[in-house]
């Protein structure tokens, strides 16, 4: 009779083991990789043409769960200051109280809430955290692939567009009426940890 029970103990502590295995297993944890990931933006120039930059210092890391895609997440980091339009004094400016004010606000970040599925999109919810504003935002983000490197890891990618409003985030430098709102791109490869 307790021969039957150790076993049968046995037996139930090695399926929970199993089970507790399997779940930790579904769940991948990724490091952003800054040298191939960028955080770009686009905004109207008088209407004419369109501005292209980037922010050159970005970190951060997302999780995915193979068997709950809902369960997903991702936390990003810029460093404002970072920022890059190809040109020295446009930058300087860039980084003024004027726009960034780097200064007083030396980072912007997101951090998801919710990830779902729905028509066969995936849709990010979370809070955009820029010039010491905090908004709720939501885009799309689309996977562009993932798979072994040659170094032996595991990468993942992936690539979103967010649309928003200057004013929104206290950005209210008059650069005409075609340029209130900018485009934010967020181009991601993550190391599999």
């Amino acid at each position: 009779m307790n021969r039957i029970r150790f076993v049968q103990g046995v037996t139930l502590a090695c399926a929970l083991w199993a089970g507790s295995v399997s779940a930790w297993a579904a769940v991948e944890k990724y490091k952003i990789d800054p040298t191939h990931s960028f955080v770009t933006f686009s905004i109207a120039h008088l209407g004419y043409s369109l501005l292209q930059g980037r922010f050159d210092t970005i970190d951060g890391s997302f999780s995915l769960d193979t068997d709950k895609s809902d369960a997903a997440s991702i936390h990003v980091t810029v460093a404002t200051a970072s920022v890059n339009s190809n040109h020295a004094e446009r930058d300087k400016h860039l980084r003024s109280k004027d726009f960034l004010d780097v200064e007083k606000f030396p980072q912007a970040t997101f951090q998801s809430k919710r990830v779902v599925n729905q028509d066969g999109k995936t849709m990010v919810e979370g809070e955009l955290t820029l010039h010491g504003v905090t908004k709720p935002v939501t885009f799309e983000a689309k996977r562009i692939g993932g798979g072994q490197d040659p170094w032996g890891g595991y990468r993942q990618g992936y690539a979103a567009t967010l649309r928003i409003k200057r004013a929104d985030y206290g950005i209210s430098y008059n650069l005409g009426p075609a340029s209130e709102e900018m485009d934010l791109g967020l181009y991601i490869e993550g190391i599999r940890q």
